[in-house]
């Protein structure tokens, strides 16, 4: 029964482990050209019907299933400071004089004397830079009503016992694309960039379900 079990289980963990990483780009990541209507119409020695370009027309990206080359620039730096301080000091003095023919002649003459010092001071920093480059071909998924182009794409690398997924999805203005078919990846809007690994290397790095479960409850 044991060995029933875990040849049960050693499959279903190998797919667990060999899963794609979640994304958030744009879905679906690639999608296939649309058939063109059949005009009655026959091939020649130049038209050919099922040409779907004009001749002389340059190859940029214009319609579903078409490439587009995204090149990958983006560098971001943030910084931020704060600094807070408070203060406060307050003192008081109080004496007991000494009457003639007053009771208590003990505590006469005393003098009492309270402190109060009272300081705060608060102090934060942090700062952030990313820098992200490379190139990626991405598929057009959908044109808009306004012309504009919804890309998406995915690059899969294997490297030894794990993978790299390189994701990127955004609208694209056609005006920005160049004539070798490619487009900066700072003029492409609502971008998402991702870069994310699957494999033992990457799971190594994350805690797992146990560890955080105790973290989630416990004071220190």
């Amino acid at each position: 029964m044991r060995r029933i079990w875990a040849i049960a289980v050693v499959p279903a963990l190998a797919a667990a482990c060999a899963s794609t990483p979640p994304t958030a780009v744009h879905q679906p990541m690639t999608a296939r050209p649309q058939p063109m209507p059949q005009a009655n119409q026959s091939n020649g020695a130049i038209y050919q019907v099922g040409h779907v370009r004009p001749l002389f027309e340059d190859r940029r990206a214009r319609m579903v299933g078409d490439t587009l080359t995204i090149n990958i620039v983006e560098k971001s730096a943030a910084t931020k400071k704060s600094n807070s301080s408070a203060e406060r000091t307050h003192t008081m003095d109080v004496s007991v004089p000494t009457i003639v023919g007053l009771p208590g002649k003990s505590v006469q003459g005393l003098t009492l004397k309270a402190d109060d010092d009272n300081k705060f001071s608060g102090k934060g920093e942090s700062a952030a830079n990313n820098t992200f480059t490379g190139t990626i071909t991405v598929t057009v998924i959908e044109v808009l009503p306004n012309g504009n182009l919804l890309v998406s794409g995915e690059k899969l690398v294997a490297i030894n016992q794990g993978e790299e997924f390189i994701r990127f999805s955004g609208v694209v203005n056609p005006i920005h694309i160049t004539a070798a078919n490619a487009v900066q990846s700072t003029q492409v809007a609502d971008a998402r960039i991702e870069y994310k690994q699957n494999g033992y290397i990457d799971s190594a790095q994350v805690m797992g379900w146990l560890g955080r479960f105790f973290l989630s409850f416990l004071p220190f």
